[in-house]
């Protein structure tokens, strides 16, 4: 069984990094914002609804950047290969969603979320001095976290 995931690559205008900190079954990653394709949908597609979705935010899907070219076994569900497709994103408003200074610094909201669903997110951004791939947690995003920052 494959799983896909799609995920976006945002800068902002001084160049730093959007990021995703997420406390998701009981631990704690940074990833890029983005989640699971859903049945009838197109990547483009799939990727501006997440970004919707996550932190009501119209993008603006750019160009392909990477597309998962060795095996990943899930980390969530057992069996499951992953696939994760990459695109460089643009605002096209202003950011709304509360961003954060430090990793999972998760708001009260957020902390409701989390009692209700049993994960929970938060944004910020890195800077690009300081990006590399051990900003992020998982396997393929290391991968892009290494491409972005040779960049």
């Amino acid at each position: 069984m494959f799983t896909i995931r799609v995920y976006g690559i945002l800068k902002d205008e001084s160049g730093r990094i959007l990021v995703s900190d997420e406390f998701i079954r009981g631990a704690y990653y940074t990833k890029f914002p983005g989640g699971g394709l859903e049945f009838g949908e197109g990547t483009r597609d799939c990727l501006k609804r997440e970004f919707k979705e996550e932190m009501n935010l119209e993008v603006e899907v750019l160009d392909h950047l990477y597309t998962t070219d060795f095996f990943q076994m899930s980390a969530f569900r057992e069996g499951d290969q992953i696939v994760s497709i990459y695109y460089w994103v643009k605002a096209l408003e202003p950011i709304k969603a509360p961003l954060r200074e430090t990793p999972f610094d998760f708001d009260e909201r957020e902390l409701k979320m989390y009692e209700a669903t049993g994960e929970t997110e938060t944004f910020r951004f890195i800077d690009s001095k300081d990006f590399s791939s051990a900003c992020v947690s998982l396997p393929i995003d290391k991968v892009v976290a290494d491409m972005i920052r040779e960049k």
